[in-house]
Formats: C-alpha cells, structure tokens, sequence
C-alpha cells in the first residue's frame, strides 16, 4: 500500500491526464495544421509527441501515483489485487475529468472554441478489434516492466503508444478517457460521440485479457 497521500496521488492522476490530452490534442491540431491535407505527415509529430509526453509524464509521475492516466490500466490493477476499486474508481473519475480539461486547454492555446463534439467516424470491426489489441498490448507492456525493468517503463510505454498510432487502424486510443475527450474535440484526434462506446469496451476487454496473459507470463514467486 503506498505511503503517498492519496490527494497527492490523485492530483498527480489529474496532471498527467490533462497533459497527455493537451499534447494528443494539441499536436493533432499543430500537425493538421502544418500538414497541407497529409494524413501521415500530421500523424508523424503527432505520435512523436505523445510517446515523448508520456516518457516524461510517467517518469515523472510515476513514483507518485503510478501514471495510470487510463481507466483500463486502473482497472487492470484491480483485477491484479494491487488496487482497491474505490480508490481505482476515484482515479477513473479524476482521470476522465483532467482529460477532458486538457482537450480544451488544446482548444484554448489554439484558438478554437472550447466547447466541441467530434464527427470523426471511427467504427467497424477493424477498429474494435485494434483497440482490443493496442490495449492488451499496452497493458501487458507495462506488466512485463514492472516484473523485468521498472525503470524502462516510461520509455516501454512511450514506445508502445508511439508505435500504436501506426501499427493499428484505430490509432491506438487504447484509453477509455482518452477516449471520452476525443469525443469533445473536432480535430485531428476526434471521434464521434455514437461510436465511442464500441471503443471504450474493446479498451476494457484488451485490458482484462492481459491481466491473466502476465500472470502466465511472469508468475509471481510469492
């Protein structure tokens, strides 16, 4: 059980998930903007930017909260025995609020209005079955540092999610309020509000398939 308070911990939560929205909105917008209409020259900085983040938010943050900064890696945590789920269920809702106060912040710094809903379509099978996928994989990542090299986490993380964007149809949300932000932002980064929830459930199922997938992978000596 950790030492930190847990208003320390839960304002560490609130930090990192409002800095990961403004830099997963921000850079969607600075890329589109600098892109000339090119999909994969907005998406290059665009993913540099949030693997970069994410280092620096989870070295960070880290030792003081965890960096969850995802409802599916805190519940994940829960499903492990490592977290109680009132005290998973007060970071979800401090993690999805900081999200979506760093989406707006995004829209802030560049000049849009605040308030936004997505008509970004982002539906199908294919999309559903790359979140399932970007979150296991993440979730089985961060796993896999805690038992064989803590210290890399941040970078293992920040790799993961920067690779995700490329490798999966759906970009790699792979984050239920990263997710809800997304609905909130008419940009480069959004999604439309009905195909949200298709999203949100393939994140927590990918998160729940790791759960027993690291514990046949590292099985714990104790």
């Amino acid at each position: 059980m950790s030492t930190i308070p847990f208003s320390r911990r839960l304002g560490a939560e609130a930090i990192g998930t409002a800095f990961l929205l403004a830099t997963i909105a921000g850079s969607g917008i600075m890329g589109e903007n600098l892109a000339n209409g090119q999909v994969g020259a907005a998406l290059l900085p665009h993913s540099l930017a949030i693997g970069g983040m994410l280092f620096v938010l989870i070295t960070m943050l880290g030792p003081v909260s965890g960096a969850h900064f995802n409802p599916a890696v805190s519940m994940a945590f829960v499903l492990r025995g490592d977290m109680g789920k009132r005290e998973a269920a007060t970071y979800i809702v401090v993690q999805i609020i900081a999200a979506i106060i760093g989406a707006w912040a995004a829209h802030l710094m560049f000049y849009l209005s605040i308030a936004q809903t997505s008509i970004k379509a982002r539906t199908g099978i294919g999309q559903w079955s790359a979140e399932v996928i970007a979150t296991f994989g993440l979730v089985l990542t961060i796993f896999g540092g805690l038992k064989t090299w803590p210290q890399a986490i941040p970078a293992l993380a920040g790799l993961y999610i920067m690779a995700g964007l490329w490798f999966t149809a759906s970009t790699s949300f792979a984050n239920p309020a990263v997710t809800i932000a997304r609905m909130l932002t008419d940009t480069f980064s959004g999604i439309t509000p009905a195909h949200a929830p298709a999203f949100i459930a393939a994140q927590f199922v990918g998160a729940a398939l790791a759960v027993p997938t690291a514990r046949f992978l590292w099985p714990s000596e104790t």
